[in-house]
């Protein structure tokens, strides 16, 4: 209990820094040069290839999970297709979690990787179904409405390196922060090493925070909830094109 009230109260910290226009500790330019000079597309290669963000097309992540309750399983594929946004060619991920047979949630994410290698998230179109009604509440496209995109793993993450990862003002505002980097966990997906840990939220919902871990070659492998409603989701299977 003492280690998650240290967590939270570190995460307050930074999401203060960031809230007032300064960046946190670690936090270099780059991540929010698109809020200051505009997106170059020039700057953009084809592919995510990120090693711990990798979007490989033809690629299908399976997960398990706990949400609200429910058990839930959540099939996230790398699409074919791309978006073009502000002049950038963006891979489109397709995340659908279902609850015994029942829709849930389906989005669909656009990401971009730079020259430098960082992965930046382009907005989604997301739809949640909940007792008959449909909510689109959180989706945003860079560029519409004053939004702009942020980074969502950057090209050489470290401790205690902070960033934003999406910003349409009141709708859609995740930050993120690496609290580490280096060892091992094990996913029903089986044993990874070379991982990354890092504290996820959002300013819209301060107190609610999600603490993720990364693998080299497959991205998101864990993602549990570090404060606010209890919830679990883990990697249980790769089908790779």
């Amino acid at each position: 209990m003492a280690r998650r009230g240290i967590a939270v109260a570190a995460v307050a910290a930074v999401a203060a820094a960031l809230m007032l226009g300064g960046t946190a500790p670690g936090a270099g330019a780059q991540p929010f040069r698109s809020e200051a000079t505009g997106i170059d597309p020039g700057d953009f290669v084809r592919f995510v290839t990120n090693p711990l963000l990798p979007f490989k097309p033809g690629t299908v992540f399976t997960y398990r999970g706990l949400k609200d309750g429910e058990v839930t399983h959540e099939r996230v594929a790398v699409l074919h297709r791309t978006k073009r946004i502000l002049g950038v060619r963006a891979t489109v991920v397709h995340d659908v979690t279902r609850h015994l047979g029942r829709l849930l949630e389906e989005t669909e994410d656009w990401y971009a990787q730079d020259k430098h290698g960082n992965v930046w998230y382009f907005g989604e179109d997301t739809k949640s179904y909940e007792n008959g009604h449909v909510s689109t509440e959180g989706s945003w496209e860079a560029g519409v409405h004053g939004a702009v995109p942020g980074v969502v793993m950057e090209a050489d993450p470290h401790a205690p390196d902070a960033y934003r990862q999406e910003f349409y003002k009141g709708h859609a505002e995740d930050m993120a922060w690496v609290v580490r980097r280096g060892g091992s966990i094990r996913v029903p997906f089986g044993r990874v090493d070379q991982v990354l840990v890092s504290l996820e939220w959002s300013r819209l919902e301060p107190q609610v925070i999600d603490r993720k871990i990364y693998a080299r070659g497959l991205g998101i492998v864990r993602e549990a909830s570090a404060s606010g409603p209890r919830e679990i989701l883990e990697l249980v299977g790769v089908d790779r094109p």
